[in-house]
């Protein structure tokens, strides 16, 4: 054999593949920054996603209805979660292609009574959401997302901050000639959760003087809400920006909420392109997972297998064969090799940026704890599937073993007997309010999927 078919080496997608893919990589992420730029928190995400699916012919389902042969179905799950499938030709008995993917991404939201004023000043509390360093959030422009029920069940759209003509928000610094005793601080202690106040007003009313009876006159007059509508309400706030290209060569994309809609979008994608799979397929989006996944949003919840088994009791199959003979692409990201810090890293074992989609076998902690470990069967089963298609991709492994470690939705779907392993995309400054991939690693994910349905 030759040199090259003993040795295994990464190869980036600009030497391995094709200039064809290169072009398709870069035409692709035009819609994936669409999609991050107006899908910023999951309840954006889920609308988009769904808009999406009902232009491809897929059409609501609610648990209990008929589902047959051919039907292209969505499940929406209290705003929050997506459950995106189709049913295919053959035997439902051979199980389904499922990809899982989370649309929750670290951000920071308000408390349930936020506004305050001090020292001239108005102020939201919050109470930051998923593993967040405090310190990058501060200084920094940021846009209010959300909704506010009121207790006659009105549900209101919340979204300031991002058109050119709104205002937008932001989180108080110490400047550094006061800073000597905060700069002594480890980086974790620096900014206090309880630190991380939004400024959002300085004029007062009026009438009494007081700058929170103005917010609230400015907010009742827009949206036509009072204080304690608050307490009912799911508001955020999270960055001011766009996506953007990185680079003079523009390879790569800065954005917010690469984690983890840089793995929605295409599983979604893919299923939404594979017209010629005979196999039954499902793509979940799901919410939570920043925080562990808990809830009736998140992975932890037993909704899926509600759906597969009115699947599997429609079709006239047991929902256990089902599930044995199901497999599925848990879609998560990867942390990137960075050589500015190459000490947290073991580089033969970390993906590299732009050699293709990541699969990582195992997640958890220090001594594999708290993970999925896909098997070596599974694995090469992938292997032979995505070599059909000549998709390029990369095992990898998140740092080294004793410096720390991550999880994903994996556990959670491979405990009901499903053969699950992670993909997904590598990624720079992971959970930042601004994180880098490039667009080839993005493009390899999606025909990663379409592989995994296919075959």
């Amino acid at each position: 054999m030759k040199k090259e078919e003993l040795i295994y080496e990464k190869q980036t997608v600009y030497k391995k593949g094709t200039k064809a893919i290169c072009d398709a990589a870069f035409a692709y992420a035009e819609g994936y920054k669409t999609y991050l730029d107006e899908g910023k928190t999951e309840r954006e995400a889920l609308k988009i996603s769904i808009a999406m699916a009902e232009a491809k012919g897929f059409r609501e389902y609610k648990l209990g209805d008929k589902i047959n042969v051919g039907d292209k179905l969505y499940y929406n799950n209290r705003g929050k979660n997506l459950f995106v499938f189709s049913i295919g030709t053959e035997p439902i008995t051979e199980g389904i292609r499922i990809t899982a993917a989370h649309i929750d991404a670290p951000r920071i939201d308000l408390k349930q009574c936020p506004l305050y004023e001090d020292g001239g000043m108005g102020f939201f509390k919050t109470h930051y959401y998923g593993g967040i360093r405090k310190y990058q959030w501060v200084a920094t422009p940021l846009a209010l997302h959300g909704v506010i029920v009121t207790k006659r069940g009105e549900v209101i759209d919340v979204n300031i901050g991002e058109d050119d003509s709104d205002p937008v928000f932001y989180i108080n610094d110490l400047l550094p000639h006061l800073a000597q005793e905060q700069s002594k601080l480890p980086m974790s202690e620096g900014i206090k959760g309880e630190q991380l106040n939004i400024l959002i007003g300085s004029m007062p009313d009026g009438e009494d003087d007081s700058i929170k009876l103005n917010i609230l006159r400015i907010l009742n007059e827009k949206y036509g809400i009072t204080e304690d509508d608050f307490l009912s309400s799911e508001l955020c706030v999270v960055p001011a920006s766009k996506a953007r290209d990185i680079g003079f060569d523009r390879s790569m994309i800065g954005a917010y909420g690469h984690d983890d809609r840089v793995c929605a979008y295409p599983a979604l994608t893919a299923l939404l392109e594979a017209k010629d799979s005979k196999h039954t397929l499902m793509c979940i989006l799901a919410d939570k997972e920043e925080t562990g996944s808990d809830g009736p949003v998140g992975m932890q919840s037993e909704l899926m297998l509600d759906i597969i088994n009115e699947i599997a009791f429609n079709l006239g199959a047991n929902p256990a064969v089902v599930r044995a003979n199901s497999k599925c692409l848990s879609a998560d990201v990867s942390a990137a090799y960075d050589p500015n810090f190459p000490d947290v890293f073991e580089k033969r074992n970390t993906p590299l940026l732009a050699c293709g989609a990541v699969f990582t076998k195992f997640t958890g902690s220090h001594g594999k704890s708290g993970t999925n470990d896909a098997n070596a069967e599974f694995i090469g089963w992938l292997r032979g599937v995505l070599s059909n298609d000549d998709v390029i991709w990369q095992a990898g492994e998140l740092g080294k073993v004793d410096c720390g470690g991550g999880g994903t939705v994996a556990k959670y779907i491979s405990k009901h007997n499903i053969d699950t392993i992670d993909l997904g995309v590598p990624v720079l400054s992971m959970h930042a309010p601004y994180e880098v991939i490039a667009k080839v690693d993005l493009y390899e994910t999606y025909r990663a999927c379409l592989a995994f349905y296919k075959y």
